[in-house]
């Protein structure tokens, strides 16, 4: 089948803006084994033996998503006519297997995105072990479960910084928390201390104490705040901890109004000169967000791990995933709920930071995927959401 037909039959189908990557604008789509036969319902289903498309980009408002390449096997698509305009239905294929794959986009946390669809539901059978059941997120449903079992240590590099000097932090982190009486904050003349108060994130310095992130209210959940010593003492006897899970979901559900909330003047200075690496360990479970749910597995080296690196944490961050290992995701997007029942591939996630606004790309290379589903969102339901 030609290109511009192949193409075509495409964007009538999923209603998207189609186009070309790069700047050369060209593509490519070949379709093999199609089969068109209607229903009696007045739909149509479409049958493709094999659909591989090269060099495309699909766009979905402020979003975008590019592939390099994409082996779609046995596909099976009912495509309905309302009004003289063709919209699919609904879609699945057996497999598919992909490189260079990205998507990119601003991102949004919406105050309300609307139940998963019962019909993305993996089968029982399938369903993560301990968790929410796929389609049953709620906006508020922040779950991250991979958290609670992380180990690895988090170092940066603070470069001329007015209260702590060139200072070398090291945050190690153990089945899944941060002990702060483990980590280290050293620089030129006396070292200084990192802990966590009912007011925030602190680093006590020789010329005093400083807050690099206040809580808006106490207690936050997975933290223990610190403790002074006998008779209200000026002596720290135990710096605090943070439960990584809890705390981290816990600041996800009070996030809606925009990144860096609860950051101070002075941490934001310091962010924009503080190079960041590390590496963690994580387990297994689910990761579930408005509008997204996967179920991460243990690969065959126990777990996954993943790398942390920034040149300046207060202009983005970068975390990258060797071989991901996933199964039971369902998301939204682009006025689209899309599952699949198994997942493979090495995962690079980018946040970057351009006047205040944050945007991320989600890049997979070399990924295969098995049992993809994808269903027509009902018109009245809210926007697809864009995050990862």
């Amino acid at each position: 089948m030609t290109v511009s037909l192949a193409a075509s039959l495409l964007e009538l189908a999923l209603g998207l803006q189609l186009g070309a990557t790069g700047s050369a604008g060209r593509n490519r789509c070949t379709i093999e084994g199609l089969t068109c036969r209607p229903r009696e319902d007045g739909a149509f289903e479409i049958g493709i033996e094999r659909l591989e498309a090269m060099a495309l980009r699909i766009a979905s408002g402020a979003h975008g998503l590019e592939v390099e390449r994409i082996d779609v096997q046995g596909l099976a698509a009912q495509v309905r006519a309302d009004g003289g305009t063709a919209r699919m239905v609904s879609l699945q294929a057996r497999e598919a297997a992909f490189s260079g794959l990205k998507l990119h986009g601003p991102v949004a946390l919406p105050p309300q995105v609307r139940k998963l669809r019962e019909a993305m539901q993996a089968p029982a059978a399938s369903a993560p072990a301990a968790g929410v059941a796929a389609g049953q997120a709620r906006d508020d449903a922040w779950r991250l479960d991979p958290l609670a079992a992380a180990e690895g240590t988090v170092r940066s590099r603070i470069t001329d910084a007015h209260l702590l000097f060139d200072a070398d932090v090291t945050v190690p982190i153990r089945a899944g928390g941060i002990d702060f009486n483990d980590a280290t904050v050293e620089h030129v003349g006396p070292d200084s201390r990192m802990g966590v108060s009912k007011m925030g994130l602190y680093v006590d310095a020789p010329d005093g104490r400083s807050y690099l992130y206040q809580f808006a209210a106490a207690p936050v959940a997975g933290v223990t705040f610190e403790r002074r010593g006998a008779l209200l003492g000026p002596w720290i006897s135990e710096r605090g901890s943070l439960r990584l899970q809890e705390f981290a979901e816990s600041m996800l559900r009070q996030g809606r109004r925009g990144p860096g909330q609860g950051l101070t003047e002075q941490a934001r200075l310091l962010l924009g000169r503080t190079a960041l690496s590390g590496e963690l360990r994580l387990g297994d479970g689910l990761v579930a967000m408005p509008g997204l749910q996967v179920f991460v597995e243990a690969n065959e080296g126990g777990g996954h791990v993943v790398a942390l690196h920034a040149e300046s944490v207060g202009r983005g961050l970068t975390a990258e995933i060797a071989s991901l290992t996933a199964r039971d995701a369902v998301a939204d997007w682009g006025g689209f709920a899309l599952g699949a029942a198994r997942l493979k591939a090495a995962l690079s996630l980018q946040l970057r930071v351009d006047d205040s606004q944050m945007r991320f790309e989600l890049a997979l290379a070399d990924g295969r995927a098995e049992g993809l589903r994808l269903e027509a969102a009902p018109a009245a339901s809210a926007p697809a959401l864009p995050t990862p």
